[in-house]
């Protein structure tokens, strides 16, 4: 049975009760707090109840049922069924219906509110009104959405359990952090202010921002750098950290960086990047989880470890990305916060996020909030932790640039009251990067600059005031690139709706001269890129699947091609389809089987197209190897038999086949290198002896050598002289007599070979007609050998043979030579 750690026994137990009560229930717990278990916790308390489980993606549910199974090893989640939003984003109703849960369970489900996925969850809560619904999540307010609050959209605010991260933090549920600041790169930051100051019209404003400028500098000038910094602050030296860059080329900065910085501590450090937006298909997470070598770990990462995703033993982690989420604020440091972790994190705030719109002072709020509370409802036993310590390396140089803002602060409102003129006269904030008022105000960049504020692309500090003023004129906080890409997706789903797909020719020009065909190929170029960056998004990427987006071209065509086979199928139940067969709509079949049977051949066809054919009866072997296999189940029967294929080339199997003349005809391909090296393995495997030689008449001079001794071939089938089953040799040239040469009868002959004696009954037959024989030469009476009991039987049972027709025309020969006739001379 999973055990949960007591505040989420408690947020349990609510949970429980409200499902139970409402049907509808949120669980809103810090990241790191262990919240998913009371979701795994659920299932199992319901074995026989289906549990539909949605989250963001594949890869953080595996991980979480990784995790449950370290804690119970027991666990299963055979009655859970997984879906990502993406996932049910693109389910027709028909397939939603087909779920039927017995709960849902929405993990992160503030992601709910995104307005792809959120139309898949809708269509699933209504379908299903009356199955309890469980949310859980680190937070419920989508801050760049307009403040949503999705467990009112979602649960009509039936929130079971909230704990904020301060409370955690207070109740020592989280492990406090040593949280420090410095800055990094500066000198782009009083470019800036420079740039302001020049730029400003107001005399006062340009002395004194042009004063505290010079200040600032000469502070930042006795900062310590950032090898001072971390040198001093990193004291597991084989520890583990994430370090979080805002996109690739600023990864690549920063890793050419990492070495001067980092190089006191560990010179020979293990340095990993992870670029993709899954960690399941990066490489370099895996090793850097597994890595637990006596060398500092650093995993650089964009964007892929902001929810679910856990490492262990993580010592903490270094944010070199601005970003004016609240939402990624907290993810990224908790990513250093696990429940019952212990030990003291280190968080190096290399930027500043502190002072964007959710910073490290609220989170002391919230922690005075939570011991405020606790002292008041006389609960001071929860407190654990009073206040976190924050090492603030440049506190004199951000004092300074907090006034230094603040002196410049009215220029915003002037330069906001100039984007609200042209927003009135334009109708819009599409303001070109070049445009300057007629007082020679630069609004283009400024307006650019707030979008890349707002989108943590650069530094500064945007309140939620002047995003609401901002949002009122028309502000579109999507970049020049994205509002591009919001125009061409626009026309692909025009495309969609028209013709039901998107497959689309490179040269399709839309009517209003949209390069849409283009556009779509370049599409499924940056899609086909290990390294995707910035440039498609997740959500770009589920926004273009909704409307049918082929991103293989030709393994969409490989299906279409497909479908003519299963049609055919269908039709004649198999596919053994003439190579020069056309279908109904003039499709080459024919051609198109051939080409996969030979793509197969050549490893060039993947398991799954395998695998689909397989099912619609596709038989690999062409002629050639239909009589291959044929062959090669004959010889493995005369292996079974005789341990050899040493036949003669005249030898035909029972079933009429030409065994001999086959393995020569091998024999001889293989002398001219026809022969591959698959179908060699395969005869070497039933001993093949490749040059024979005259091995008939290797054989036969040792037969020779045994009559010149003996006077006589009468050999059991058993004897072996030399390593050759001579035995065995001779009784198949009696079996096979038919299939030897003249020559090679009369060499046997020479040998007085009786052709008769092939068995062990043949040769029991010439015993005791030898002994009869004897007796009469010897002038034994014909009545008195007969008297001798087995003599008599022995007669009559060959009599009998005789006149029925039984006995071989030597045999008969033989019994003549006795005297006896069956007719005339003797009655028995």
């Amino acid at each position: 049975m999973i055990s949960l750690y007591s505040h989420n026994q408690t947020a349990y137990e609510r949970a429980t009760a409200m499902l139970a009560d409402s049907g509808m229930a949120a669980i809103i717990h810090p990241t790191g707090t262990g919240k998913s278990l009371i979701g795994f916790r659920l299932a199992q308390d319901n074995p026989e109840s289906k549990i539909c489980w949605l989250s963001p993606s594949e890869y953080i549910y595996k991980t979480q049922i990784e995790n449950v199974k370290k804690i119970d090893k027991t666990f299963t989640d055979n009655n859970i069924v997984f879906y990502s939003y993406a996932k049910l984003m693109s389910m027709t109703e028909a397939d939603i219906a087909d779920i039927k849960p017995d709960y849902i369970i929405l993990d992160e489900f503030h992601r709910c509110g995104a307005e792809m996925w959120g139309k898949g969850v809708q269509t699933l809560l209504n379908m299903y009104p009356a199955v309890p619904v469980l949310g859980l999540s680190a937070t419920n307010i989508r801050y760049l959405d307009n403040q949503r609050d999705m467990a009112d959209e979602l649960f009509d605010g039936n929130v079971a359990s909230y704990m904020s991260l301060g409370e955690a933090l207070v109740r020592g549920i989280l492990p406090t952090p040593k949280y420090v600041t410095a800055v990094y790169s500066y000198q782009k930051q009083l470019k800036k202010y420079e740039r302001r100051i020049k730029e400003h019209r107001n005399a006062a404003v340009v002395d004194e921002g042009q004063r505290i400028l010079d200040k600032l500098k000469r502070a930042l000038e006795k900062a310590d750098g950032l090898p001072e910094i971390f040198n001093k602050y990193i004291t597991e030296k084989s520890g583990k950290y994430i370090v979080f860059c805002a996109n690739e080329n600023h990864m690549r900065e920063m890793i050419n960086n990492s070495y001067q910085w980092f190089y006191d501590i560990d010179p020979d450090m293990h340095v990993y990047r992870a670029y993709s937006d899954d960690p399941a298909t990066s490489k370099a997470f895996s090793k850097f989880k597994k890595d637990n070598s006596d060398h500092l770990k650093l995993l650089f990462c964009i964007n892929m470890l902001n929810e679910g995703v856990h490492v262990d033993d993580i010592s903490g982690v270094i944010l070199f990305r601005p970003t004016v989420s609240p939402i990624i604020y907290k993810q990224q440091i908790g990513r250093a916060l696990a429940a019952g972790k212990g030990g003291t994190p280190l968080i190096l705030d290399i930027v500043n996020n502190f002072e964007n719109l959710y910073s490290i002072g609220t989170i002391e709020d919230e922690m005075q909030e939570a011991v405020e509370f606790f002292r008041a409802n006389d609960m001071e036993r929860e407190i654990v932790n009073e206040h976190f310590k924050v090492e603030d390396e440049v506190k004199d140089c951000r004092i300074l640039f907090e006034q230094l803002n603040e002196t410049l602060t009215a220029s915003w409102d002037l330069m906001y009251q100039h984007a609200k003129d042209y927003y009135i006269k334009n109708g819009n904030l599409y303001v070109p990067k070049r445009f300057k008022t007629q007082e020679g105000y630069s609004l283009g960049n400024w307006v650019l600059t707030q979008k890349r504020i707002y989108n943590g692309a650069a530094y500064g500090n945007l309140s939620q005031e002047s995003i609401e003023k901002l949002e009122e004129i028309g502000m579109q906080w999507d970049s020049v690139k994205d509002q591009s890409w919001n125009k061409y997706y626009s026309a692909a789903k025009a495309y969609y709706e028209q013709h039901g797909n998107l497959d689309v020719i490179a040269k399709y020009v839309t009517e209003d001269g949209i390069r849409l065909g283009n556009w779509i190929s370049n599409q499924r170029a940056a899609y086909a890129q290990v390294r995707r960056g910035a440039d498609l998004t997740p959500e770009k990427i589920e926004a273009l699947n909704a409307i049918g987006m082929i991103w293989d071209k030709n393994y969409f065509i490989w299906k279409s091609n497909y479908a003519e086979a299963e049609k055919y199928y269908l039709e004649h139940g198999d596919l053994n389809v003439p190579v020069a067969y056309v279908s109904g709509n003039g499709f080459k079949l024919g051609a198109w089987i051939k080409k996969q049977k030979s793509s197969k051949a050549d490893g060039k066809l993947g398991k799954d197209k395998i695998d689909a054919l397989n099912k619609i009866g596709m038989v690999w072997e062409n002629k050639y190897n239909g009589a291959w296999n044929t062959a090669i189940a004959e010889a493995k029967k005369y292996y079974a038999e005789h341990g050899n294929l040493n036949m003669p080339q005249s030898y035909k199997t029972a079933s009429g086949y030409a065994l001999g003349s086959w393995v020569a005809v091998c024999r001889k391909k293989y002398r001219e290198g026809k022969l591959s090296t698959a179908r060699i393995s395969e005869l070497e495997a039933l001993g093949i002896v490749w040059h024979t030689g005259d091995s008939w008449m290797q054989k036969y001079e040792l037969l020779k050598q045994y009559y010149d001794e003996h006077g006589n071939i009468d050999v059991s089938q058993a004897y072996v002289i030399n390593g050759v089953w001579l035995g065995k040799w001779l009784y198949e040239q009696k079996k096979y007599k038919e299939q030897l040469t003249e020559e090679q009868i009369n060499l046997l002959n020479a040998l007085q070979i009786d052709w008769d004696i092939v068995s062990k009954k043949d040769r029991m037959w010439q015993r005791r007609y030898s002994e009869i024989k004897g007796l009469l030469d010897g002038g034994t009476p014909i009545e008195e050998v007969r008297r001798i009991k087995s003599n008599g039987e022995w007669l009559k049972c060959q009599l009998y043979a005789y006149r029925n027709g039984r006995l071989s025309a030597e045999k008969k020969r033989r019994l003549d030579d006795l005297g006896l006739n069956a007719e005339r001379k003797v009655k028995l």
